[in-house]
């Protein structure tokens, strides 16, 4: 039987939005703490604006295998699965190319330096690709190739979030929904009529409400969320560029979708999905009918897109 009583906490991480629900409202300040601690961890593993981080110090190690904590072997295993899985769309080391076009700090502090000042901007040339094939895990002895470094943003906070959703459950005994960003993750029982989820992105583009069963998960993309300024060259205008890359330019995908969501068992899964999708473009709509995914697209004139069964909009709906 489900329950109609929740309790709802939400906070900054990431430069996202932490959100974190439990039906039992006498375990959501334990269930947060556990969420933060997990958070933390992952941080530390795998952060690629930490110097002190896992990750940035086999980095460091010159294509020389390191012994790496068990958590960052997960999450590098799921970015190495998901390149697999979509044929290199999600590659874990455009990390470089990340850097090239001058995301190399956290989202906010880039921000506040003038990425978003049309006077500001970064030159840079688009660094050599060197392939997610490269990178080398062996049990835990991580090797990443000389020169490169990873970006596992694509799929850490959505590991993090099926993470979290299940370390509430089974350590509290409740049905958790965790959101990181658009990442949303559920573990154990939902509330009476099932978890509500919005989907939108930003004020203005079209959304819609649906309701999440127990234990599914549901992830977004977007190309016009976290976006900033760069400029290519000296004496050239600055442009607005977005974060998802094309792996095989190392330059941002095209904007053919603003915004891809789908729902999976896991976030982990979902996420892969939306990434590949926004760089796959108009091929997006041909390969998620062969997934079977529900998912739902909106494109740069703002129509919607819905596929295996995502629940139809009404018209007008914005």
């Amino acid at each position: 039987m489900g329950t109609t009583t929740t309790a709802t906490a939400e906070w900054e991480v990431w430069s996202t939005q932490a959100r974190l629900v439990v039906t039992d409202p006498t375990r959501l300040s334990v269930a947060r703490r556990l969420v933060e601690m997990h958070l933390a961890a992952v941080d530390a593993a795998c952060s690629r604006f930490r110097p002190d981080s896992e990750l940035q110090s086999a980095e460091r190690a010159e294509n020389k295998p390191v012994v790496v904590t068990p958590l960052l072997v997960t999450l590098v295993r799921a970015a190495l699965d998901a390149a697999a899985r979509t044929d290199g769309d999600v590659d874990p080391t455009v990390g470089s190319a990340m850097r090239a076009l001058g995301y190399d700090r956290d989202f906010r502090t880039l921000l506040s330096d003038g990425g978003t000042d049309d006077s500001a901007g970064v030159r840079f040339t688009v660094a050599q690709k060197l392939g997610w094939e490269h990178v080398q895990l062996n049990g835990c002895l991580l090797t990443v190739p000389d020169g490169a470094h990873l970006d596992l943003g694509a799929t850490a906070k959505a590991v993090a979030a099926d993470n979290c959703a299940h370390l509430v459950a089974d350590r509290l005994g409740c049905g958790v929904l965790v959101s990181l960003g658009g990442d949303i993750a559920t573990a154990g029982g939902a509330p009476e009529g099932g978890w509500q989820v919005r989907v939108q992105d930003l004020d203005g583009d079209p959304h819609c409400q649906v309701t999440v069963p127990a234990g599914a998960a549901v992830a977004t993309s977007s190309t016009v969320k976290r976006t900033w300024r760069h400029r290519a060259e000296p004496g050239y205008p600055s442009r607005t560029v977005h974060h998802i890359l094309d792996p095989r330019t190392g330059m941002p995908a095209p904007t053919r979708w603003r915004t891809v969501t789908v729902a999976a068992g896991t976030c982990t899964e979902a996420n892969t999905v939306t990434t590949a999708c926004v760089v796959r473009g108009d091929a997006a709509l041909g390969w998620l009918r062969e997934l079977g995914l529900p998912a739902r697209l909106v494109d740069d004139q703002l129509r919607v897109h819905t596929v295996n069964g995502w629940p139809a909009e009404p018209a007008g709906v914005a």
